[in-house]
């Protein structure tokens, strides 16, 4: 992107109530003094329940902004639980031909990984949002760098190999929950090689065994080459044990694994490419 530049923004999951109004301006304000000019989808705003219109009128204006050849970027600032609603209706071929990053975290994990899968296009599993609630001014100035001048500080974080010294591959996934939504349908991503990015907010241990069990049936840890463990907001705050890295441990076996406080949900979060080629090395 170049200053002056426009992105869309989108609520492809939960809408968000009316009294987030305000936050939703100051977001705008904080993208155009970095030099980013925000277009307002017309499904932000809750109009029925967590709903801010029906899936195919979501899904019409996120294609409605990978149309519009001036839409640079597309920026979600929803999440919840109902984004994968949209992916029936979206026209993939379209979005092969109009290439542009979509941005998203937890539940639009499903969107940013089927994107990937049916269209080779990355996307950046971040929330904007993260703009105004960190206060360090830490998260305006990564991301003006990254997405402006097209540095990496955004999507550099720190990392320690919990077992590994190495892996590399394309990464996939995002938010564990909402990724296996996409488990038994076309959208969800060839694991083949892959770095699996893992995290969630909420979540009880016996949810996790859930989801861990069902990614060891379906063959996911036999494929993949490794995996990028996020923050387990909940988990990690009530030092729920067995912690989140053991569990993965006994379900991963011997699998590279790689532990960062740096992306999740957390104000202070990075970002990471989803489709992108990376590698990790134990210092």
């Amino acid at each position: 992107m170049r200053q002056g530049d426009k992105a869309g923004i989108v609520c492809c999951s939960n809408g968000l109530n009316k009294n987030r109004s305000n936050e939703v301006e100051g977001l705008m304000l904080a993208l155009m003094e970095i030099g980013i000019t925000p277009v307002i989808s017309d499904h932000i705003y809750t109009r029925n329940l967590v709903f801010s219109g029906t899936g195919m009128e979501r899904a019409r204006a996120l294609m409605h902004f990978y149309e519009d050849d001036s839409i640079k970027a597309i920026f979600d600032i929803s999440g919840g639980d109902i984004a994968n609603e949209i992916l029936p209706y979206l026209d993939y071929d379209v979005i092969r031909e109009h290439p542009k990053q979509f941005w998203g975290y937890s539940d639009l994990t499903t969107i940013i990984n089927a994107v990937y899968t049916k269209t080779g296009h990355t996307g950046v599993l971040y929330q904007v949002m993260n703009l105004l609630r960190d206060e360090s001014g830490a998260q305006r100035k990564n991301f003006a760098d990254t997405v402006l001048k097209e540095e990496d500080s955004l999507f550099s974080f720190p990392y320690q190999f919990v077992q590994g010294e190495h892996m590399e591959g394309i990464v996939v996934g995002g938010n564990m929950r909402c990724l296996l939504k996409l488990a038994g349908t076309d959208y969800f991503p060839d694991m083949t090689d892959k770095i699996l990015v893992l995290e969630a907010l909420g979540g009880s241990l016996p949810q996790f065994v859930t989801y861990l069990s069902q990614l060891k049936c379906m063959g996911v840890f036999a494929r993949v080459s490794g995996i990028l463990l996020g923050t387990f907001t909940q988990m990690e705050t009530e030092n729920i044990r067995p912690d989140i890295i053991t569990l993965v441990q006994e379900y991963a076996g011997d699998l590279p694994i790689v532990k960062t406080s740096k992306i999740g949900h957390g104000s202070d979060s990075c970002g990471v490419m989803i489709g992108a080629y990376r590698t990790f090395h134990k210092d």
